[in-house]
Formats: C-alpha cells, sequence, structure tokens
C-alpha cells in the first residue's frame, strides 16, 4: 500500500498549550486512529473513523488535514476492493495537494489512484498516471521507482488482457536492472515477460 501524504503531513495544524506542546484536535485523533485501523488493514474500523476526521478537518478548514483523510479512506476502501469510492477520494486528495502545489504527494498519490482505476477496470486512466510518473522518475534520474512503476504497468496490461504490452513493461524493468548489474531481478523479470509472450502467442 501506498505511503500517507507525508509533505502535507508534516504541515503543523495542531494548537499549542502555554507550555508549547502540541494539543491534537478531535478530528487529527480521529484521523490517527483511523490511519493505525488502516495499517491493520481493518477497512471498516477505519472508514468510521477516517469519515469523523474528513468532517472536523472541513470543520476546521484544514485542507491538509482534508487531503490526508481522503487519502487514507482511499487505501480503505482499496482494502475492500470498492474501487470506484477509492478513486473518489483519491481524487478529492489530489485536487487539494494540486491547489497547494505539493508535487511530492501527488507522485505518491498517482501511484494509489493508478491502483483504483485499475480495480475499476479503468485501464486507460490507469495506463495514464503510470506514464506520467514513469517520465517524472526518469526526468530524475531514479530507477528503483522506475522499475516500480513499469511493473506496475505490466500489471494493469495483464488485467486489460494485452499480455504482449505487459511482456514489453516487463522487459522494459529487466533492462533497467540490468543496466544496474541486479541480474537476478533482470532474469525474473525476463521470464516473467517469455511466459507472457508465449501465453499471447498461444
Amino acid at each position: 500500500m501506498s505511503t500517507p501524504i507525508q509533505k502535507i503531513e508534516s504541515i503543523g495544524t495542531a494548537e499549542e498549550n502555554n507550555d508549547s506542546q502540541p494539543v491534537k484536535s478531535q478530528a487529527q485523533m480521529d484521523y490517527d486512529e483511523g490511519r493505525g485501523y488502516v495499517e491493520r488493514g481493518e477497512a471498516a474500523l477505519a472508514a468510521v473513523a477516517l469519515h469523523n476526521a474528513l468532517r472536523g478537518f472541513e470543520q476546521e478548514n484544514n485542507p491538509e488535514g482534508v487531503a490526508n483523510a481522503s487519502n487514507q479512506l482511499g487505501h480503505a476502501c482499496l482494502i475492500r476492493e470498492e474501487f470506484g469510492k477509492a478513486v473518489i477520494h483519491y481524487k478529492k486528495a489530489w485536487k487539494i495537494c494540486e491547489e497547494l502545489g505539493d508535487h511530492f504527494s501527488l507522485l505518491s498519490l498517482a501511484k494509489t489512484l493508478a491502483e483504483a482505476h485499475k480495480g475499476a477496470g479503468e485501464y486507460r486512466q490507469a495506463l495514464d498516471l503510470c506514464l506520467d510518473l514513469l517520465d517524472s522518475y526518469q526526468k530524475n534520474n531514479d530507477p528503483k521507482n522506475s522499475v516500480e512503476v513499469l511493473e506496475q504497468m505490466a500489471e494493469i496490461y495483464m488485467a486489460a488482457g494485452e499480455n504482449l504490452r505487459a511482456a514489453d513493461a516487463y522487459k522494459t524493468a529487466a533492462s533497467v536492472h540490468a543496466n544496474y548489474n541486479h541480474s537476478t531481478k533482470a532474469e525474473s523479470l525476463r521470464e516473467k515477460a517469455a511466459k507472457l509472450t508465449d501465453s499471447a502467442n498461444d
């Protein structure tokens, strides 16, 4: 599962008391509780706590909190395989992050939003997000995340029944590993590509 939206979460939103110790609002406590449930895979309990957090953050006029709560609600929906709902929550977080100019959070969101689109059978939207991610990672010379996105794309192509395209994605990921002398990982991906090619040609 994707990591939370770290950057906006780090923006200080808690009030402080006379001892300069941070005091969490009820919304923040609900959010922390809900996030813990997500991490433990308890989606139903997470949804209750995070909906409360979302309402609280909206009442506080706290866009960072709203984005974080929406992001975690998306995670909870992924656990329950409620992919359409996950897309809605992730898009709400996406809109806020765009308004805040939070590029780091958008990269994190793109991965999970692509997963939600894949689950909903919206393969084109999922692939478009992955292609944007791949372009960003390649520009930043980030082979680790590039390979992860290529493998995610292969899974989307397989879900869409396009095994030859999935094989191509695995081959590209294998070549990235080979460039960094990760021979075992490269060979594993080449084997996956070969199996997909064979199945497509049967």
